[in-house]
């Protein structure tokens, strides 16, 4: 028997994942480059119209307004990684908090008690962003990252897709006759047929979201417009009708977003608390989703510096949506992160085209109730391969892809991996099934505030995994360790200076690096 060479046994560290069409200073031809940025932006709508509120129009036209500059604004001057900004599931538990408060509810009125409720989450997140705000321009995140070894960030950017598994088929679940077709077609076209090509292009590999949303939705019309759900419960219509409360036919045609619409911010200090929870949880999930980013766009891990600068923008990015009233803070799309995955293009040329439609048709009123009646269903299906696949490819190939830098036959990072796994999966898990049964979270004293922190924080599973790990990775076993948590492989990214691939990655566009020097 032939002797097997060593290059056979195991395959080389990459620091930059392969099969990436096109990186993230690379830029596919402009027709393509268009239609992928509107597929972009077509996902982003998966969590705009799932905010309950009493104007559904105006605050989907706005957050999806909010979601362009703020996707611009870190694309050209954040990390300049192709990530999309948008709104942000983390700060559900402190905007129920607010919504729930008594204050309100003697209010009559329901558009009133909405404007009223409005003003108070604005206030909040105005006040709750000067969080993020500090951290990012003062670099104390940036030093606080300093901390993170591949070792610790592993299991944080895993996390990130394992967590979200929820999204999926179990919203998929309430409408099964819309959200099964399209996950089935889903799958089909973007993996069965992935290989057809026009025009040496993979067509359907890179636009079977916006040809699979088109079809179902078209079906999902016709089965609202044949009166399939006449005599369906409330919860089955709202999850499957596409003409729900009229949204087209009440809106108006142009609608320009602008800042204070619903009214000056009110500002409550316990309701300001609680918000912080969620921009830290937002904080730690956007540098797990930085990371991602970075490795399908086939970058460099971006340095600390340039993680503070993306944290600070996207401070300034939660102040407005306090200032234009979106109804949530804003985070790293993570459903958009994994279209780089499915699509294999990383440009960040893409994304910013994706940030002019949004920006554009939010203030197309009947456009924006166009989007608003699709069945959440869809997006949820759409989930369900996002989530699934190409999110475990984010956990797989791009979270644990960082474990091949350290020593995974070392014991003390075998535990440090496996707990913080474990305990980011299990923590959060008690917290939903405990909220579920009780219809309050765990946490539950006559603080409401110090409420609203314990239960958003430990409902994230990066954020307790990047608890568990970073402190482990810190503190076990560090006196001879750097080699195996792999220091070594990860100090030159830890300064902009320490690759020189950082200057073509994450230089400021117009030669602003002469006015800020990266540290």
């Amino acid at each position: 028997m032939a002797q097997i060479k060593a290059e056979e046994i195991s395959h080389p560290p990459m620091e930059q994942l392969q099969g990436c069409e096109y990186c993230i200073d690379s830029n596919p031809p402009w027709g393509e480059a268009i239609i992928l940025g509107f597929q972009h932006y077509i996902l982003a709508l998966g969590t705009a119209v799932m905010i309950p509120s009493g104007d559904k129009v105006r605050v989907v036209q706005t957050l999806l307004f909010v979601t362009g500059i703020n996707t611009l604004l870190q694309t050209l001057f954040g990390t300049r990684l192709p990530t999309v900004i948008g709104g942000s599931y983390a700060f559900v538990i402190p905007i129920i908090a607010i919504i729930q408060d008594s204050s309100f509810s003697g209010i009559a009125d329901g558009h009133e008690r909405f404007l009223q409720t409005m003003r108070a989450i604005q206030g909040a997140m105005i006040v709750s962003s000067s969080i993020q705000i500090i951290l990012g321009y003062s670099q104390l995140w940036g030093i606080f990252s300093r901390f993170f070894s591949p070792v610790g960030m592993a299991p944080v950017v895993a996390l990130l897709g394992f967590g979200l598994f929820e999204r999926g088929f179990p919203v998929v679940g309430r409408c099964v006759e819309v959200g099964v077709p399209m996950l089935i077609l889903f799958v089909v076209l973007s993996q069965y047929l992935k290989n057809v090509q026009i025009k040496e292009v993979p067509i359907l590999e890179r636009f079977s979201l916006f040809i699979c949303i088109a079809l179902v939705w078209a079906y999902a019309q016709i089965l609202t417009s044949g009166g399939a759900y006449k005599h369906s419960s409330v919860v089955t219509q709202i999850s499957c009708r596409t003409d729900r409360a009229n949204l087209i036919s009440s809106a108006p045609w142009i609608k320009i977003p602008y800042p204070l619409q619903w009214g000056a911010p009110t500002f409550n200090a316990g309701q300001s608390f609680g918000m912080v929870a969620a921009v830290l949880v937002s904080l730690v999930e956007s540098t797990a989703s930085y990371m991602a980013a970075a490795r399908l766009a086939s970058a460099t891990p971006p340095p600390a510096h340039i993680l503070s600068r993306g944290i600070g923008w996207q401070g300034i990015g939660i102040l407005l949506d306090g200032l234009f009233g979106t109804g949530t803070g804003s985070t790293v799309s993570v459903e958009n992160v994994g279209l780089l995955g499915s699509t294999r293009i990383g440009s960040r040329r893409v994304i910013q085209i994706s940030a002019g439609f949004m920006i554009f048709f939010s203030m197309l009123g009947k456009f924006g109730a166009l989007f608003a009646s699709i069945p959440f269903t869809i997006f949820a299906a759409v989930y369900c391969v996002l989530l699934t696949l190409y999110l475990c490819r984010i956990a797989a190939a791009v979270g644990l892809s960082f474990l091949q830098f350290t020593n995974m036959n070392s014991m003390r990072n075998l535990f440090i991996v496996g707990v913080s796994i474990f305990l980011g999966l299990s923590v959060p898990e008690y917290f939903f099934r405990y909220s579920m049964a009780a219809q309050r979270g765990p946490a539950h004293t006559n603080a409401g505030w110090f409420n609203d922190y314990i239960n958003t924080i430990f409902s994230s599973p990066p954020t307790v995994g990047l608890m568990v790990a970073v402190f482990l990775d810190n503190t076990l076993e560090v006196k001879n360790a750097a080699k195996d948590r792999g220091l070594p492989w990860w100090a030159p990214f830890r300064s902009f200076k320490g690759d020189s691939r950082n200057e073509e990655f994450y230089s400021l566009p117009f030669n602003l690096n002469r006015f800020f020097p990266p540290s």
